[in-house]
């Protein structure tokens, strides 16, 4: 359906979901970590939805632009990582994997409500395309770029929230030589997004994914 419209309607539906997507799942990394105990990130004023407060550049308008210009079909980004500080936490470790774990729950969430925007264009239908259209659109759009998020930061790759998850999860001495992946972690993502090893790992978990949250929608 997304190839139908021009490239200034693909902006348009796109941008609010982008944004949305990248700006609460990392509000919902800081509020986790204050309800465990650490306040930094509320105290630096980075629990809001107020999406000046998290833009990244390059990861939430360059990066997600050039994707959505060049047709690629696979839009994803990030904003600026909110602050935690494991120390405040009465278990560092098993605190920092739930907090990590929040950012890819939240995306879940997200597409759930996504689906449901869908779904309520889907009921309105033809009669009033203004209004059914424009739901439909932004709700695929919604379900695709969390869904892609949530996917991405579950990959075990230092410093993504899979690897924090996992950190949580193996005992010290392994999840100690392990985070010393993380000086690599960029450098890894790169090679995988260059080789579209990226997109094979994840075309099959997405797809299934993907026929579950449209299924929801009713598309």
């Amino acid at each position: 359906m997304m190839d139908e419209l021009t490239l200034l309607q693909r902006i348009v539906v796109w941008i609010l979901p982008v944004v949305f997507a990248i700006t609460v799942h990392e509000v919902a990394h800081g509020w986790i970590a204050k309800k465990y105990g650490d306040n930094t990130a509320s105290l630096l004023g980075r629990l809001t939805l107020n999406p000046l407060k998290h833009v990244d550049w390059v990861g939430t308008i360059i990066l997600p632009g050039i994707l959505l210009i060049t047709g690629t079909g696979f839009i994803f980004g990030w904003a600026k990582p909110v602050p935690v500080d494991p120390r405040n936490f009465e278990n560092p470790r098993r605190d920092m994997a739930l907090v990590a774990l929040a950012g890819p729950v939240s995306n879940l969430l997200m597409a759930i409500a996504w689906a449901l925007i869908a779904r309520l264009g889907v009921t309105i239908g033809a009669q009033l395309e203004p209004i059914s259209l424009p739901l439909i659109y932004t709700g695929i759009a919604g379900i695709s770029i969390n869904l892609a998020l949530a996917m991405i930061n579950l990959l075990p790759i230092p410093p993504l929230d899979g690897s924090r998850i996992l950190t949580g999860i193996l005992p010290g001495n392994l999840a100690w030589q392990y985070n010393r992946l993380e000086r690599y972690g960029f450098l890894i993502l790169l090679a995988l997004l260059y080789t579209n090893a990226l997109g094979v790992i994840l075309a099959y978990p997405m797809f299934i994914a993907q026929k579950i949250f449209f299924s929801i929608a009713g598309l």
